[in-house]
């Protein structure tokens, strides 16, 4: 299993990782930096990523030496250009580590995110796994396109967005499984508060910006008749009676004992709230930010606002909206009719056998 090392690329990819481990396949977890953490699964995890890569000088070179391209990427309208720049760069650095880690375990097949086209340069079958709402295979290709090293067409590729939010062809159907590792839950937070709750994170990926959100909905919490939990929040004092703060919870742990939840659009937080039925309020913004507020308010499943649009009627409406409720959970229901990551690994062989598409 091969991921870019971010948490965000590396978590979508456990439930199956999991799942084949205890069918009694042998895994191997390969990544780098942050996404190192998921060692506490239990499972082998190979560190493939050289310590000198580093997101923020890569690409900052990258909006330097193609400033079109990084403007587009800030407004969430570029498309593949800066990303398939960003991580193509990672995959290269990635691909020499990854080929030694190969040659020494020969692996019979690779399963990597989109992102991580390096997995499908390792001259072995591979499969890629949806982690987004864009179209795995075109990721792979654009990324894959900008390396160095020869990236190999994957065997097929694993669908896990919903289909009426994105519908793409060809690969297999699998449910998308929320995970994002071990961790203490308060008590408090494992049961209804009395009140509705709304929960507001952030990414976990550094960038600028990051707590801008999360600040906009504290100046606009004390007139919503709502306890809100803030979880990693940049400050913890001065905050409203109804606001409450934790650290690093597992997510899907507390979004069945939430009413809403406020994020910056990530992948794996979007698709944790469609899968808990939790209508959401989503940051647009670079990557698949716009994408995914665009996505989730055309079906009826969230609401799409900037910081400066956060106002108490907005938050208010995100807890009492019922068609904002009918359809999270018209989406909830569509993501458990999907095959889970364990029926898919009852048919493991036939995916290995795969030829490229």
């Amino acid at each position: 299993m091969v991921a870019a090392p971010l948490l965000g690329h590396v978590f979508p990819l456990m439930p199956l990782a999991l799942a084949l481990r205890d069918a009694g396949h042998e895994v191997v977890v390969a990544t780098g930096g942050e996404a190192l953490r998921v060692r506490d699964s239990g499972l082998r995890v190979e560190d493939v990523v050289p310590s000198s890569v580093r997101f923020g000088p890569i690409a900052m070179r990258i909006m330097l030496t193609h400033p079109l391209v990084a403007r587009r990427e800030m407004r969430g309208s570029g498309r593949l250009d800066f990303v398939s720049r960003l991580f193509g760069a990672v995959g290269d650095a990635m691909t020499a580590p990854l080929r030694v880690l190969a040659e020494s375990w020969r692996p019979d097949v690779a399963v990597h995110e989109p992102l991580a086209a390096a997995g499908s340069a390792l001259g072995v079958p591979s499969i890629v796994q949806d982690v987004s709402l864009f179209d795995g295979l075109e990721l792979t290709a654009a990324v894959g396109a900008r390396m160095k090293a020869g990236v190999r067409s994957p065997s097929t590729v694993l669908r896990t967005a919903p289909a009426s939010l994105a519908e793409f062809g060809g690969g297999e159907r699998m449910r998308f499984v929320p995970y994002s590792g071990d961790g203490e839950v308060p008590r408090w937070l494992a049961e209804p508060s009395g009140k509705p709750r709304i929960l507001v994170s952030r990414s976990t990926a550094p960038g600028p910006g990051s707590g801008r959100m999360m600040a906009a909905v504290v100046r606009a919490a004390e007139r919503v008749d709502a306890e809100f939990v803030l979880v990693r929040p940049e400050r913890t004092e001065g905050l409203p009676d109804n606001v409450r703060t934790v650290g690093w919870v597992p997510v899907p742990r507390v979004l069945p004992f939430c009413d809403g939840i406020v994020h910056h659009g990530g992948a794996g937080t979007l698709l944790g709230a469609l899968a808990a039925g939790v209508p959401q309020l989503v940051e647009p913004g670079p990557g698949d930010r716009t994408v995914h507020a665009n996505a989730i308010t055309a079906r009826g499943a969230g609401l799409a606002a900037e910081p400066r649009e956060v106002t108490p009627e907005l938050l208010t409406r995100l807890i009492e909206d019922s068609k904002l409720q009918r359809a999270s959970g018209e989406v909830r229901a569509e993501i458990a009719s999907m095959p889970s990551p364990s029926e898919i690994t009852d048919q493991w062989h036939r995916f290995a056998r795969l030829t490229p598409m």
